[in-house]
């Protein structure tokens, strides 16, 4: 089991940045990938972005591209995203999960085993 608590969500304008976190707990030593995931109001929940745990490979959506940063500490067992020029597209709960097998693209949400509970992430334009 992982346990996973997101953190850093909050209310921004547009062309602002945030930083999200997420810290992972429990059978560390199970997780492949960390993932980031977002679900805005109405949508289905879509991929990020993605960080290999071991190696630190990292993928991400086209439309985030250039605007957001993945990075984890292994040391301290955590994951954050670093995002930039935000724009009011970016309003989502974001989710953070753990997948304890490699999958190429790791973009897929039926690859995650663990999830955390959410963060709000609002901009406003």
């Amino acid at each position: 089991q992982v346990q996973l608590v997101e953190s850093g969500g909050g209310l921004v304008q547009a062309g602002d940045s945030l930083k999200l976190s997420c810290a992972a707990s429990g059978s560390i030593f199970s997780i492949s990938v960390m993932g980031w995931f977002r679900q805005a109001p109405g949508k289905e929940r879509e991929f990020v972005a993605r960080i290999r745990w071991s190696g630190g490979g990292t993928y991400y959506t086209d439309s985030v591209k250039g605007r957001f940063t993945i990075s984890r500490d292994n040391a301290k067992n955590t994951v954050s995203l670093q995002m930039n020029s935000l724009k009011s597209e970016d309003t989502a709960v974001y989710y953070c999960a753990v997948a304890q097998r490699w999958t190429f693209l790791g973009n897929n949400r039926n690859d995650y085993d663990y999830w955390g509970q959410g963060t709000q992430v609002t901009v406003s334009s």
